[in-house]
């Protein structure tokens, strides 16, 4: 039979936050978020991505070889001439002449009549160097499009003298090997290992949000229940172990429903992303996300679960320690520290998703809500693992909410200084 004071806490502490104007602005934040890196990326790609005064540049070429109007005809789109902007202005000059040269150039800079300028001389074609100064170094496609264009200047050169086609030798050393990666489980192939690498670092991250920053809520909900001196009109109807439970239960609910509506919010981005992206003509490879079958979702609901009701005890405790917001700073950092753990080794376990460090932190009951789901979500793991991992988080979250409930009851009526370490373990003692 469900207690009516129990859920009358629950009730208070859900439809309290839910009803937050924050909490409608967090809500529509986090799927606005996630649609502008699906459809922002897309978009953006398919305008052109170089400036249109990209080419706007002056080329000091002391070279003695021609080598700056290789580079002008690379930069303006080559044979095809199909690059956009005003073609550079080459200035030939000898080697020793350069040095005034560039300070011409730098005036052309400074006056706005050109984006920057390009030094070719003999350590050009000796090793590749060139030197380049302007307004728009900063613009790193630019930048890279430069490049290019030295160094295939530079390599037509260097085959002409060798007597080779240009285009031959080009075709010859253009090939670029691409392996395309693909996760292999037992329920088949599990799309790319790319986009399973970016998945997993989702889950977690969305994992870690969640639980901190609605932990952090029954922290400064209890806080609040002390400094308006609410508790002690409520705790003489209702049990503080119940209020403690009312409390994590709403909150918890509150976290899950925000969990769920950006989930399906972000999927339902997901759906339409292609057809949105084919009416602004930018086309775009279909994202292969893996896919979450019920009974994974079931164990990442659970470890969700699991894993707040453990760190919610931890801020109820601290919470019911303290007096003041800043109390509140510095009595936390120890449960945030344990928590921050867990995302400190998320490029390890990416990378060694089965290595010893991945298998004893997804086991612990502070880091596997987090390390866990990552896991699951890059590779295959053992389902005694997994049973192992949600048995730790579940054992943990009942040490941590009894802790918090002998914390609680003492505490919540406790005003005036801070009390020491030696005092709260008496409170836990206490019967």
């Amino acid at each position: 039979m469900v207690d009516g004071k129990l859920m009358a806490v629950v009730r208070r502490e859900y439809l309290e936050r839910v009803r937050s104007r924050w909490f409608l602005i967090a809500t529509l934040f986090g799927p606005l978020f996630f649609g502008a890196l699906m459809f922002l990326p897309a978009l953006l790609a398919s305008k052109n991505r170089q400036g249109a005064e990209a080419t706007n540049i002056v080329i000091v070429d002391g070279s003695g070889a021609g080598l700056g109007s290789r580079v002008a005809s690379q930069l303006t789109g080559g044979l095809t001439g199909a690059a956009s902007g005003p073609a550079p202005r080459v200035s030939v000059v000898p080697a020793d002449s350069i040095a005034p040269a560039e300070s011409l150039a730098t005036a052309e800079v400074m006056a706005e009549r050109a984006k920057g300028y390009l030094v070719l001389d003999a350590g050009t074609l000796a090793a590749g160097k060139a030197r380049y100064a302007g307004s728009n170094i900063t613009a790193l496609f630019d930048m890279s499009r430069l490049e290019r264009a030295v160094q295939r200047a530079v390599l037509d050169l260097r085959l002409e003298t060798s007597g080779i086609d240009p285009e031959v030798g080009r075709q010859l050393t253009s090939l670029n090997a691409n392996v395309v990666t693909e996760r292999l489980t037992k329920q088949g192939r599990g799309g790319s290992g790319q986009l399973n690498f970016f998945f997993g670092l989702a889950v977690a991250m969305l994992l870690y949000m969640t639980i901190f920053v609605y932990g952090l809520n029954v922290l400064r909900g209890v806080l609040e229940e002390k400094q308006t001196r609410v508790a002690e009109v409520v705790i003489a109807s209702v049990p503080a172990t119940k209020l403690l439970a009312g409390k994590v239960i709403g909150v918890g609910g509150v976290g899950l429903t925000q969990l769920v509506l950006w989930l399906t919010m972000s999927f339902t981005m997901y759906q339409v992303r292609q057809p949105i992206l084919a009416k602004f003509g930018a086309a775009s490879a279909p994202l292969d996300i893996p896919e979450i079958g019920l009974g994974m979702g079931a164990v990442l609901l659970a470890f969700f679960v699991l894993g707040f009701t453990f760190y919610a005890g931890l801020f109820a405790a601290v919470g019911a320690t303290i007096n003041s917001e800043q109390e509140a700073q510095q009595a936390q950092m120890p449960v945030v520290l344990l928590l921050v753990t867990s995302v400190m080794f998320v490029q390890n376990i990416l990378l060694q998703p089965d290595g010893g460090l991945s298998r004893f932190l997804s086991m612990m009951p502070w880091s596997a809500p987090i390390i866990m789901p990552l896991r699951m979500t890059v590779a295959p793991v053992p389902p005694l693992q997994i049973g192992i991992a949600l048995a730790s988080v579940a054992l943990g979250a009942v040490a941590t909410v009894w802790l918090a409930g002998r914390i609680y009851r003492v505490g919540l009526l406790m005003y005036g200084k801070r009390p020491t370490v030696r005092e709260v373990m008496r409170w836990v003692r206490s019967r």
